[in-house]
């Protein structure tokens, strides 16, 4: 079974040695998305924002390899503080709708390019 490096514009361009996604046979996993603008590579201003931006980020990719959001079956929420959960639930709930997947949501102390939020997925066909 081959390992297919998935690559899209839709979506930002790794901010280091990695890449967007990696497909390997029905299985897609997903780096981490920030909520960079693809255009321009900033982050829009609050939490609301970048978590909106960082899943429209994911849909991009999920697009590329021929995935749905459906096909997501674990996330993992990064938030650099604790007191966003709620806003970022919020967000995310409108997302997923009835396809939600597994999750962890964890607080860490500080994301690349100073982001507040980044998301990453796992799918399976």
């Amino acid at each position: 079974m081959e390992k297919k490096v998935i690559s899209t514009k839709k979506a930002p361009a790794a901010v280091g040695p990695y890449v967007q996604a990696v497909q390997k046979g029905n299985m897609l996993y997903a780096s981490g998305q920030l909520g960079l603008i693809p255009e321009t590579g900033e982050l829009p201003k609050g939490v609301e924002a970048q978590t909106s931006q960082s899943l429209k980020n994911v849909q991009a990719i999920l697009d590329e390899a021929g995935f749905a959001k459906e096909d997501i079956v674990k996330t993992t929420v990064f938030i650099t503080d604790m007191e966003d959960f709620a806003a970022v639930n919020r967000i995310y709930a409108d997302f997923f709708g009835e396809a939600k997947p597994a999750r962890s949501c964890v607080e860490v102390s500080r994301l690349p390019k100073d982001g507040v939020v980044e998301i990453e997925v796992i799918a399976m066909k």
